[in-house]
C-alpha cells in the first residue's frame, strides 16, 4: 500500500467523467477539460480506464507513444514542451492502437488497480479519469482503487435522447 501512497501523493484533485450509455462525448471532454485546465496553467494527467476502446491517446495524436517503466512504475506519457499534460491509456500498451481488447471482469479490475497505483504522475493538479460507458465493474474497481485519495467528483455526460 506504500506505492499506492506514494504515486497519487502529489495528485491535488482527483475527477471521474461518466455515462450511462457510449457515445456521448466522454473522451471529447475529457480530451477539452484537460486542455483547457492546462491552458489555465494547471498540471493535468488524463487516465483513459476505457479498457475496450481507448480514444484518448488518438485525440490528442499520440498513439504512437510507448509508455515506460522507472522505479515507481510506468511513466505516463507527457504532451508539450512543458509536459503539463500526462496521459496514460491501455492504448499505449497494445500491440496495434486498433487492437480489441477481450478480457473478463477479475483481468480488467487487475489492470485497473494497476493504473491507479503504479502509474508515476509526479505533481498534478487534475488527474481526470476518462471510463467506459456504462456502470460495470469497471467503475467500481476505479472507485475502490481511488478510495483513499482525495476525489473532487464526478462529471456525468447525458445527451438529450
Amino acid at each position: 500500500a506504500l506505492a499506492e501512497r506514494t504515486n497519487l501523493a502529489g495528485v491535488r484533485h482527483i475527477l471521474l467523467v461518466l455515462s450511462g450509455k457510449g457515445g456521448v462525448g466522454k473522451s471529447t471532454l475529457c480530451t477539452e477539460l484537460a486542455l483547457a485546465l492546462r491552458s489555465a496553467g494547471k498540471r493535468v494527467g488524463i487516465l483513459d480506464v476505457d479498457l475496450c476502446g481507448p480514444s484518448i491517446p488518438r485525440m490528442l495524436r499520440v498513439q504512437d507513444s510507448a509508455v515506460h517503466q522507472c522505479a515507481s512504475g510506468w511513466v505516463p506519457v507527457c504532451l508539450g514542451q512543458d509536459g503539463a499534460l500526462a496521459l496514460m491509456s491501455i492504448g499505449f500498451l497494445l500491440e496495434r492502437p486498433d487492437d480489441a481488447v477481450v478480457w473478463r471482469g477479475p483481468k480488467k479490475n487487475a489492470l485497473i488497480k494497476q493504473f491507479v497505483t503504479d502509474v508515476a504522475w509526479g505533481d498534478l493538479d487534475f488527474l481526470i479519469v476518462d471510463t467506459p460507458p456504462g456502470t460495470s465493474d469497471e467503475h467500481i474497481s476505479t472507485v475502490e482503487a481511488l478510495r483513499p485519495h482525495q476525489l473532487l467528483g464526478a462529471v456525468l455526460v447525458t445527451t438529450p435522447q
